[in-house]
């Protein structure tokens, strides 16, 4: 994900998420239970929308 520039704009989102994933870009199951990824994924999302609104609501909204 940071090979395709995210990684500036989400400050660090990219680079937490790129260990899910192999070098060809698929998800990679052997290091990690794809709902745990999901979780994770929940709580960055979250954590973004508390960055670009301000607040709790908008990560819940």
């Amino acid at each position: 994900m940071g090979r395709l520039g995210w990684g500036g704009h989400f400050g660090g989102l990219a680079a937490r998420l790129d260990g899910a994933f192999g070098a060809d870009g698929t998800f990679a199951h052997d290091r990690l239970r794809f709902v745990d990824f999901v979780d994770d994924v929940e709580e960055l999302l979250e954590e973004v929308a508390r960055q670009e609104q301000g607040d709790e609501e908008a990560a819940d909204g």
